[in-house]
């Protein structure tokens, strides 16, 4: 028998991602869709693409609707999910698409969030390293309650924790900067993300260390190994409807060498079918990741510069968010991992 899930936030990008991705999943079956001033209408009026699911119908996104299935995914916007998710029952998977539990830091969420703190979940990267205890992945398996990812924190997290891990970069001076797809930002309508301001332009935008990721980032870099990790974000906004190119430097440890910081990252992701290091010299491009459960790596040793450059492309809504979200859910029903998960992009 299917397991019953319910997609609270199923009229936004990541819920209707959420949902794309759960219809062909063998092992789920779609009861309860919620949404917020979109409750009542079809849910084929707000996500006409799911030709699959136009029998459902939008609610209202209660305690009291999630309450009885088996999986429970939200997709709410941040300070949301947190309430709702205390009133769930213990035994129900739920897997929240928010921040609400991502952050282990009390002061962290009050710096970049606000509102109440929830505590953290087990965080939904299983290819996340760790420097010590349960791997990422075990740590889901045994998990009720699971935090997926921000997306550009994950992708950078992925790209950088390796290095950490084997010793071969400085947790101290990393810098990245990403190019980021509009649909990272939500569904709701925002004057700098109408087309007329993204089209034909690059919009820096939460410059100088105001990211609400980079304490994710940070979090996650630690579990790798860093005792402390300064970092400097910046995301650019560029005109395409989803994906991240992330580019991030980091400096080399003393007497460390090109083939040894290779090596950190072929050995971290060895066998992962949704992590992939590409051949020296290959880079990728977020065409290679639209719609796939995928991140692809590029590497280089800048040894000019005594730095490591890590390009990494993800599709936002996929790997960065509802990907993430289902992978980890397979892992803690004890399903195939990969189940229902493409890593196969869309071309052109």
């Amino acid at each position: 028998m299917p397991y019953s899930v319910a997609v609270a936030g199923a009229s936004g990008y990541a819920g209707g991602e959420l949902l794309r991705l759960l219809a062909g999943h063998p092992d789920f079956e779609i009861r309860t869709v919620t949404a917020h001033s979109n409750a009542g209408q079809p849910l084929i009026a707000a996500q006409p693409h799911l030709r699959s699911l136009a029998h459902l119908t939008l609610v209202e996104t209660t305690p009291e609707t999630l309450a009885g299935h088996d999986v429970v995914f939200l997709a709410l916007p941040h300070g949301a999910s947190g309430a709702i998710t205390a009133q769930l029952p213990a035994d129900t998977l739920v897997i929240d698409c928010g921040a609400d539990h991502r952050l282990e830091s009390e002061t962290d969420w009050a710096a970049f969030y606000g509102g109440d703190f929830f505590g953290a979940w087990e965080y939904g990267v299983p290819e996340l390293p760790r420097h010590e205890g349960p791997s990422q992945r075990e740590r889901l398996a045994a998990a009720r309650r699971i935090a997926a990812p921000g997306c550009n924190a994950s992708t950078v997290a992925l790209s950088l924790a390796p290095g950490i891990a084997a010793g071969v970069i400085e947790p101290t001076d990393l810098v990245s900067v990403l190019a980021v797809g509009p649909s990272g930002a939500g569904k709701s309508l925002k004057t700098n993300l109408l087309a007329s301001e993204i089209l034909g332009s690059a919009n820096p935008y939460a410059v100088g260390g105001t990211h609400r990721h980079i304490p994710e980032i940070q979090q996650a870099l630690r579990w790798a190994g860093a005792s402390e990790v300064t970092l400097s974000f910046t995301p650019v906004l560029v005109p395409m409807s989803r994906g991240i190119l992330a580019t991030s430097t980091a400096r080399l440890s003393p007497g460390v060498d090109a083939a040894s910081v290779r090596a950190a990252w072929e050995t971290a992701y060895a066998g992962e079918p949704f992590v992939q290091l590409l051949p020296e010299g290959v880079f990728p491009r977020t065409a290679d990741v639209l719609g796939a459960n995928t991140a692809l790596l590029g590497l280089a040793v800048d040894e000019a510069a005594a730095r490591v450059v890590v390009v990494a492309a993800v599709d936002n809504l996929v790997k960065g968010t509802a990907g993430a979200a289902i992978q980890s859910a397979n892992l803690a029903l004890g399903l195939d991992e990969h189940r229902a998960l493409p890593v196969n992009g869309v071309a052109p």
